[in-house]
């Protein structure tokens, strides 16, 4: 029997299409050695998508959609749609409880292409720390980013991680609560985070992650590529299927042009009005600003919970805050 790689995807409709692209290039890069298990968390899914994308199935692979709306109600109203952030992307923080099966998993954004094998990356030794990630160059190579990550999250700039491509330890992940402790944090400082979950991944898994190359998440920036070039995120505002001149685009419509949806996402980039472009890139001038708001702000996590107790995750004890 060949040992099984459960891989987590979220998303919506809107990005089903996009999601059949990436799952496509994983699928034909992917060792035959292993079972995958996909698992696509969402909250509602278009059921006619879904059986298309499901084509995808073989011997190697089974797709699964799970609906978790009602699992999260409790704390979806806190989690914010912003920027070129969806809502989905909080979905990661909640496979710990939802999938007690697990001990160890992947995480993959939908807006990538994976060029690798991906049981190479599943097998990547992590030992005890609680997620294996790739470093974010997109706020390392930036000056205020740099300091947001440093001066808001507490976390060194070289070490902030990009949540996009995850080697989940979810035993580590258990033993630790983080998933409470993080519903904790949310409901009594809802911090001002510029990068929704990610914000909060970092500062809650500082020091216990396992900076892996940056071939395994390589962000369509001018980067330097460390390693093999495996997976291509298209990790800021500007998307293959919205903009014409995206770094390493070639790799996404190679594989669109296989897809079903082909059509659909030329639709998606023909449909993406100059206005709509302009209102893009507008909020990715105010991402700038609102970390330079969040600098000033004392409500930050170094000042309300890291400054003065370095040890504060492992420290946080909820019964006594609730």
């Amino acid at each position: 029997m060949k040992p099984i790689i459960p891989i987590f995807f979220a998303t919506d409709d809107n990005y089903l299409p996009i999601f059949d692209v990436a799952l496509t290039s994983l699928i034909q890069n992917a060792s035959r050695d292993y079972n995958y298990v996909i698992n696509v968390i969402n909250s509602g899914l278009d059921k006619e998508k879904c059986n298309i994308i499901k084509r995808l199935e073989d011997e190697n692979f089974t797709i699964n959609f799970c609906d978790i709306s009602d699992e999260i109600k409790t704390v979806s109203a806190k989690l914010k749609n912003m920027y070129h952030f969806s809502l989905q992307t909080w979905y990661r923080l909640f496979i710990q409880s939802l999938f007690p099966q697990y001990d160890k998993v992947l995480y993959l954004d939908c807006d990538l292409i994976v060029l690798g094998d991906i049981s190479k990356l599943y097998n990547q030794d992590i030992g005890d720390n609680l997620l294996g990630a790739a470093r974010c160059h997109i706020v390392s190579d930036n000056d205020i980013f740099s300091a947001y990550a440093e001066s808001f999250c507490g976390v060194p700039s070289q070490n902030y991680l990009q949540a996009g491509v995850l080697v989940m330890n979810l035993a580590e992940f258990r033993r630790r609560d983080l998933e409470n402790k993080f519903i904790y944090l949310l409901n009594k400082y809802d911090f001002d985070v510029i990068d929704p979950d990610q914000g909060y991944l970092n500062a809650m898994c500082n020091g216990s992650v396992k900076i892996l190359d940056n071939g395994w998440n390589k962000e369509a920036i001018p980067a330097p590529l460390e390693g093999e070039l495996n997976i291509v995120h298209y990790a800021l505002y500007k998307k293959p299927w919205q903009y014409n001149d995206v770094l390493n685009q070639e790799y996404f419509w190679s594989y669109a042009k296989t897809s079903p949806f082909y059509n659909d996402i030329l639709k998606m980039r023909e449909s993406y009005t100059d206005e709509m472009r302009i209102k893009k890139e507008a909020a990715n001038v105010e991402i700038v600003e609102h970390a330079k708001r969040c600098l000033k702000n004392k409500n930050s996590f170094v000042n309300l919970v890291i400054k003065g107790n370095p040890d504060w995750f492992s420290r946080l004890q909820i019964s006594d805050a609730q």
